[in-house]
């Protein structure tokens, strides 16, 4: 709900746990005057103190009033150049050379339901949502800044997104451009949580206290990387899962990124979200416009907990478009770990008519079987069927897979291409490359500018080829290295600065054509696994590879960091092989069926391999999945423990909407003697129903909650235990 004060210009966003609100001062300065706990509103401009602090200078309009600055006011979207000395939002520079941002607010305006964004993912939805736009304007450039914000009331979702536009005659060059600004004007005691790691140790939960200065977290990639996730987290010091005041703030967007957090002189506090102004630089005509990827907030009084599920009902419900929705999504089996590049059809169907029997739905075909693709150094870029692996194309091998009952699956990599192709011998301007300068490879390959329309065109109708050709029911979209050599031949050297942002949107613009070219396709992301798993990919790839680490005891960690934001539907997990191919380690197939089902739910293996006890395994575990297929993928999820602090053991729980039913899913740590008793105490129940476990004893809700469930003493390493739990009539 959006409650407008006109008079005194305040603007209050109200959810159903939260307030956030906003003021226009005597000086037409936006103020931000509050956020947290939702409360009855009114003006709480009177929480703003003022006073002399030297070195922190006055606007024009105060005269010799030197109690007010704008390096000591809490902003709804910062400045620079005039007085605010903090982290900046935006930072433009017109033909003069000047790099000055004074923003003073104009007008609103309030819209029923969610806005949208050209060329960007953001939420949707209809009329639950409501839109209020705040206009402001530097008036010697006469650079307009509107900033929109959503509000999904149920979810405690407040979204945020920018529009620049010059309104102005001479050209301007927008050099940052941030999608949140939040300042926070007491004087807490935060905490500055970060997701990180690298290339198969992705999302790893880092927390430390805030410091004067600036801390950050950033993306120079091109993507928004392994190494750094554009979600981040603040929060009270003592805030845990259940309890304690945190923010959680991500960025749709799946290029650069800048996340930074300055404590201030005053010990204020002041985040900061949005594309990271590295090699940033767009130019706008008189009448053109430029609009930031959209942020988005939740706020939970009550923990980390609370904050994650709303992140995953709002992520589920209103920003994936997924073409199964209201289905099950099919169990599949991936080639890749079982032959890599070396497979033939024979091969192929031989893995699949080893996997339909065990109820596995979808057989996926990884990279190798177009062009010239027998390791990473070539083909890329050729997309047409490599007849020798596979005789006749996909329209003699998919009725084959189909045959066996089975849905068909293909791998491909759009934005690549390689120096041993026939695309690129034809184009070779075509990949990202200064003139003059020797390119980098990684993973033996080039990137195509996908900022040229041309290029993706070109690209797109190869694959619309293959797609065509025989019934292909999911797509693997991957993406195997970071962005070097970042220039492109299709602009002159004034605009080399928008290629990153535009290769990202020639990214969605593809995705987007194919998501409508082929609504029936499941499109899985993938960027070297979880390279780019943020909410902007999510938007057109309703799951994420989650990374290439299927290792299931790296699993446990990779995946509790993810789900701070990310619901347990968009993960891919896999199932794969042992002795594992990044670890070196083997655990049975019941702790790997386990982990992995905490996600989409995979096998990654050659099935033939495997003896009849696994596969008798593997069966039970699909049929498990299936029956229960609801309640893992939809329901309210709860992090039992924390893996990374190398615990007995690591639990979660996954509770349906109505609280009737719930799963309790747990793997070991590393055993040692005379081990402890330990009971574990669950989350999410209704207190005031009776639960049965496993079939078998019923317990009150309450019971299970406060006093716990006994867990055995199991004698070996990472051994899983699951617990199903269903309210008796």
């Amino acid at each position: 709900m959006i409650v407008l004060d006109k008079t005194n210009k305040v603007f209050t966003l109200h959810t159903q746990n939260t307030t956030y609100q906003m003021k226009a001062d005597q000086y037409n300065v936006l103020l931000h005057t509050y956020y947290g706990p939702r409360i009855s509103g009114g003006d709480l401009s009177y929480l703003i103190q003022y006073a002399d602090r030297g070195a922190s200078p006055n606007p024009s309009e105060a005269g010799h009033r030197r109690d007010y600055s704008l390096d000591t006011l809490p902003q709804e979207y910062s400045t620079c150049g005039v007085g605010d000395f903090r982290l900046p939002s935006i930072e433009f520079e017109p033909e003069d050379g000047s790099c000055l941002a004074d923003l003073r607010y104009v007008d609103y305006e309030l819209r029923k339901g969610k806005y949208s964004l050209e060329g960007l993912p953001a939420f949707w939805g209809g009329s639950e949502w409501e839109t209020l736009v705040l206009r402001m304007e530097d008036i010697s450039t006469q650079m307009q800044v509107e900033l929109y914000y959503g509000v999904l009331d149920r979810y405690d979702l407040i979204t945020r997104a920018v529009r620049v536009t010059n309104l102005g005659t001479e050209r301007v060059r927008l050099r940052r451009c941030a999608s949140l600004c939040l300042d926070f004007q007491d004087n807490g005691d935060y905490d500055f949580i970060t997701f990180d790691g690298c290339h198969a140790l992705e999302r790893n939960l880092n927390r430390a206290p805030l410091r004067p200065g600036v801390q950050s977290v950033e993306s120079v990639r091109g993507t928004s990387s392994h190494h750094h996730n554009p979600f981040v987290i603040l929060c009270d010091h003592s805030a845990g899962e259940d309890h304690g005041l945190c923010y959680g703030a991500a960025l749709v967007y799946s290029g650069n990124f800048l996340a930074a957090v300055e404590r201030t002189q005053l010990e204020h506090n002041r985040l900061l979200l949005g594309i990271n102004p590295y090699h940033f630089c767009w130019t706008l005509a008189p009448g053109e416009s430029f609009t930031s990827p959209e942020a988005a907030l939740v706020c939970s009084p009550s923990g980390f907990g609370q904050m994650s599920r709303q992140f995953h009902r709002a992520i589920r419900d209103n920003l994936i478009h997924d073409p199964l929705r209201g289905r099950r999504r099919p169990v599949l089996i991936n080639n890749w770990e079982a032959t890599e590049f070396t497979f033939s059809a024979e091969k192929l169907v031989d893995i699949a008519a080893s996997a339909a029997p065990l109820g596995i739905e979808l057989f996926v075909m990884d990279d190798g079987w177009f062009g010239k693709r027998d390791d990473d150094c070539g083909g890329l870029g050729d997309w047409y069927v490599n007849e020798e692996k596979l005789p006749g194309g996909l329209e003699a091998l998919v009725p084959r897979i189909r045959a066996l009952g089975m849905q068909f699956g293909i791998w491909i990599e759009p934005e690549m291409i390689s120096e041993d192709s026939d695309l690129y011998r034809a184009h070779p301007d075509w990949a990202l490359g200064a003139p003059g300068r020797p390119r980098t490879r990684g993973r033996s390959q080039l990137t195509l500018d996908f900022s040229r329309k041309e290029v993706r065109d070109r690209v797109y109708a190869d694959i619309r080829k293959v797609l065509d050709s025989a019934e292909i029911s999911y797509v693997k979209w991957d993406m195997n290295r970071s962005l070097t050599d970042v220039w492109s031949a299709a602009l002159p050297a004034s605009r080399q600065g928008e290629v990153f942002h535009r290769y990202i949107l020639g990214v969605y613009e593809l995705l987007d054509q194919m998501r409508r070219d082929y609504p029936h396709i499941l499109i899985e992301g993938c960027t070297g696994g979880g390279g780019r798993f943020d909410a902007g990919m999510l938007y057109y790839t309703p799951q994420i590879w989650c990374s290439d680490n299927t290792d299931a005891v790296d699993r446990l960690r990779i995946q509790y960091g993810t789900s701070f934001c990310y619901p347990i539907s968009t993960m891919g997990a896999h199932a794969s092989a042992v002795p594992n191919g990044q670890t070196g380690r083997s655990v049975s197939m019941e702790t790997r069926g386990v982990v992995a089902m905490t996600g989409t739910f995979g096998y990654e293996m050659d099935l033939n391999e495997t003896s009849q006890e696994e596969k008798e395994v593997i069966k039970r575990q699909v049929a498990f999945f299936k029956e229960h297929y609801d309640l893992i993928q939809n329901g309210d999820y709860y992090r039992l423990t924390d893996p990374f602090q190398n615990g007995p053991f690591t639990a979660w729980e996954q509770v349906s909407p109505d609280r009737r039913e719930a799963l309790v899913s747990l793997v070991t740590g590393t055993v040692h003697a005379s081990a402890p008793f330990h009971t574990l105490r669950l989350k999410g129940l209704d207190p005031a129903l009776t639960y049965q476990v496993n079939g078998g004893d019923t317990y009150p809700g309450d019971v299970l909650m406060n006093a716990g469930w006994p867990l055995p003493i199991i004698l070996d390493d990472y051994q899983p235990m699951q617990l199903y739990l269903s309210a008796v009539q």
